[in-house]
């Protein structure tokens, strides 16, 4: 689903009638640190601090256009997502029913019932919560939202335009990969600007489906997604973002909880800035190609910073 500039264009017109862009800087102790010129895409400064929220705009606008009869949405997430889809349809004055799996993030919930969503516990992992979503869609009448649609795209894919309209020649993007919207904008955007820039993925060695998908050249399923980086811990890649980033990735990376930690971090002593795990992933990755990057130009996305307190304070603590 490649987009134009124009159609980027219409929709980053369309998301700053709600927040303005986020920012993008050059972090000269990352720089010193990795040996390259390191810049950091800020969608950890956005009203629900992450890139989802653009998406949730994009996606209600169009809802509200193309089904007025809709009265309310319901979808599954770890939290970003749900925030976003709960803020945007609040605005539009629908409900949301927000599915998460037992155990989710105590303060991600408490986000999300701020922005006015109805908060579900249920099953053990985002799959199990996203399919007891979908089932749900149907038995009372309100629209599913999916984790991956044109439309959340469409409106993901403006941090990439802001950032590649910024620095334009950037040699590698490390973006984090959960369900692929992130990635997919990356490669739209880039491809929408005719630039030559690399797209790299980057997923926890726990929850490696979309690196394995790659790997085979078909949709690989894991057992589990068991990683404190809550919003990369997807058992299952989407097909229609896989079909994607199968073609636009250079290459997609995993790594551990421990280098995600590590990246937590070291965003936080070098930019002060904190990143949550997920958020964190894409650092990781370019610390792992390190000896790679050397004297390049090469960009990281900060995609969310919405973690916990206990588990922040354990992450800072070098506990985790």
């Amino acid at each position: 689903m490649p987009f134009t500039r124009d159609a980027l264009a219409d929709a980053a017109a369309l998301i700053y009638r709600q927040m303005p862009p986020t920012p993008q800087f050059a972090w000269p102790l990352l720089g010193q640190r990795l040996g390259a010129e390191v810049w950091v895409k800020h969608e950890n400064h956005t009203p629900t601090g992450a890139f989802k929220i653009r998406g949730g705009i994009t996606f209600i606008d169009w809802l509200r256009r193309a089904h007025p009869e809709v009265r309310g949405i319901v979808t599954a997430t770890r939290g970003n997502h749900g925030q976003a889809q709960a803020r945007a349809a609040a605005a539009a004055g629908l409900t949301a029913k927000i599915y998460v799996p037992q155990g989710n993030a105590r303060e991600k919930n408490a986000a999300m019932r701020g922005f006015g969503a109805e908060v579900v516990e249920f099953g053990a992992d985002f799959d199990s919560a996203k399919a007891e979503a979908m089932h749900v869609a149907a038995a009372e009448g309100l629209f599913p939202v999916p984790p991956f649609h044109p439309e959340l795209l469409r409106g993901v894919a403006t941090y990439g335009l802001e950032l590649l309209t910024a620095v334009p020649d950037l040699a590698t993007i490390y973006v984090p990969i959960g369900c692929g919207s992130g990635i997919c904008g990356t490669i739209a955007a880039r491809d929408a600007l005719g630039l030559k820039t690399e797209v790299v993925g980057v997923v926890s060695t726990e929850a490696a489906a979309a690196k394995l998908s790659f790997e085979t050249g078909q949709i690989v399923e894991t057992a589990s997604a068991n990683t404190f980086a809550d919003g990369v811990a997807v058992r299952a890649p989407v097909p229609e973002a896989f079909a994607i980033y199968s073609k636009g990735a250079a290459r997609i990376l995993a790594v551990s909880d421990a280098e995600i930690a590590d990246a937590v971090r070291i965003f936080f002593h070098d930019t002060h800035n904190l990143a949550e795990g997920a958020g964190a992933v894409g650092l990781a990755g370019l610390i792992q190609e390190r000896d790679r990057q050397q004297g390049k130009r090469v960009a990281v996305i900060l995609s969310g910073a919405n973690m916990d307190t206990e588990m922040t304070a354990r992450v800072l603590a070098g506990t985790l």
